[in-house]
């Protein structure tokens, strides 16, 4: 998904680090993501860090680290994003945290009746709070993009950014408008909904088995498929509630604030089809980035998001107004936090 040269210039490294050094260099290694388990709350939750400890921030030597959270969506697990994330923070420098979020791959469920996005967001808050990580960039899939909205609506000082992946946070997604609900919706409309998202999901199948790299791909993502298929009662409860979703108001006040916000989109999604992009659009008031593939189309390709934040306009305005909104949160943009950050560079 790399454009021609002629199209997107590639950055490169000139001179010293500056307080903006977003496209910093890819380093030579492959941070490898780390698994891990912790108990919150009670109840098991694992997830994974990458590696690469020590990295600075875009600030340069001696800077902070840039964190990025990878949000899985439903069915899923941080695990099946382990792949991407390591190119994530071996191109930008990023440490990331992938969670499995509560009933998932492997994490204990919340109990039925406590099941909602403010409460699954607050576990990976607490999650957040436990390994140090006081500020980060948002990235969330389907699922993981309302939880990714209703963190930063929760906690903007602690949101670098979003970037919202064929999300599930508002309503016209579960609007089916399929050959099966033409043909049953006037009968059994509940049953005509079900059986046409089903339909698009096994539709979505074959762009996950595309490419040369398909048994990496495989090995990626059966560990946590296995763990949902064995536990599939947990899960349940978590349907029930994105069916019932609608977080127009929080993507509105996300975008009237000032956290920088990019979606993006694959073109053959059948889940979360063009129409929900749409209406995502018309609420953050901002064009999508389409890309290549289906509804989980990071996964099959775990360097698509890379070049769309290094290569892409919008991606680089993106990664820009993150740096920005950095400074701004760390009080680098004043003059005397801009001597501080020449002192650190130094």
């Amino acid at each position: 998904m790399m454009p021609s040269s002629s199209a997107v210039s590639r950055p490169g490294r000139r001179g010293p680090a500056s307080p903006v050094d977003v496209f910093r260099a890819p380093s030579p290694s492959l941070p490898r993501m780390v698994p891990c388990r912790t108990v919150i709350d009670g109840r098991r939750m694992r997830y994974a860090v990458s590696d690469n400890e020590g990295v600075p921030g875009p600030e340069g030597p001696g800077s902070a680290p840039l964190w990025a959270v990878n949000v899985h969506g439903y069915f899923a697990g941080g695990g099946m994003y382990w792949r991407e994330s390591s190119h994530l923070a071996r191109a930008f420098g990023w440490r990331v945290l992938n969670p499995s979020l509560p009933g998932f791959a492997g994490s204990d469920p919340l109990p039925w009746e406590q099941v909602n996005i403010r409460a699954i967001t607050g576990q990976l808050v607490k999650l957040l709070d436990e390994t140090g990580v006081e500020q980060a960039l948002m990235l969330g899939h389907s699922m993981g993009g309302a939880v990714a909205v209703e963190f930063a609506t929760r906690h903007p000082d602690r949101t670098l950014g979003i970037v919202y992946r064929d999300g599930a946070a508002t309503p016209e997604w579960k609007h089916r408008h399929g050959p099966l609900v033409r043909l049953l919706g006037p009968m059994l409309p509940d049953v005509a909904a079900v059986a046409d998202l089903l339909l698009a999901a096994g539709l979505d199948v074959p762009d996950l088995l595309i490419g040369r790299r398909l048994s990496s791909t495989v090995r990626g993502l059966w560990p946590d498929a296995r763990r949902n298929i064995r536990a599939m009662g947990r899960t349940l409860p978590v349907g029930a509630m994105l069916m019932a979703i609608d977080m127009r108001d929080e993507l509105a006040e996300v975008a009237a604030s000032d956290i920088p916000f990019l979606s993006v989109w694959g073109c053959f999604d059948r889940i979360c089809n063009a129409a929900t992009a749409t209406e995502v659009a018309d609420i953050v008031g901002a064009p999508v980035q389409w890309v290549p593939g289906g509804h989980s189309w990071m996964l099959p390709r775990p360097q698509g998001q890379v070049d769309v934040l290094r290569y892409l306009p919008r991606g680089r305005a993106f990664l820009e107004s993150v740096a920005a909104r950095r400074r701004h949160l760390l009080g680098l943009d004043t003059p005397e936090g801009a001597r501080n950050a020449i002192r650190i560079v130094r």
